[in-house]
C-alpha cells in the first residue's frame, strides 16, 4: 500500500468507530504525538492510553468528517472536522490538522493543530 491508501484506510478506520484498532495498525512503537505546542508524548503504550482516555471522556458524538488530504514522500496531513461534547471541555466544535510522518509503513510523528 502506498500512503494515500494507508492514510486513506487509517481514516476510514477512525470515521467506522475503529481508531484503536487503526492506532494499532498504523502507528510505530516509538510514535511520538503532539497537540499543538504541548510536550509530545512518546512511545506507543503512553500514546494508546492517552487515545483511550479521549474516547471514553466523549459523552456525545455528533460528527466527524475528513475535509482534506495532502500525501508527500514521508509526510500526510490530514484535515478534520469534529463535532461532540467532551466530559471535562464541553461542546466542541472545530477544524484540526493533524501531520503524520511515515517511516517503513508506520507513522512515527503526528501532530495535530487546532485552535483552542
Amino acid at each position: 500500500m502506498n500512503l494515500l491508501e494507508k492514510i486513506t484506510d487509517l481514516n476510514s478506520l477512525v470515521l467506522e468507530g475503529k481508531a484503536l484498532d487503526a492506532f494499532d495498525k498504523y502507528y510505530a512503537d516509538n510514535c511520538v504525538m503532539q497537540e499543538n505546542n504541548s510536550d509530545p508524548t512518546i512511545g506507543k503504550a503512553v500514546n494508546r492510553e492517552r487515545e483511550i482516555d479521549f474516547f471514553n471522556s466523549i459523552t456525545e458524538f455528533r460528527g466527524a468528517h475528513v475535509k482534506n488530504v495532502a500525501v508527500g514522500p514521508n509526510c500526510t496531513i490530514v484535515e478534520w472536522h469534529f463535532d461532540y461534547t467532551h466530559k471535562d471541555w464541553g461542546d466542541r466544535k472545530y477544524d484540526q490538522i493533524a501531520v503524520q510522518e511515515w517511516r517503513d509503513g508506520k507513522i512515527i510523528n503526528e501532530k495535530f493543530y487546532y485552535a483552542n
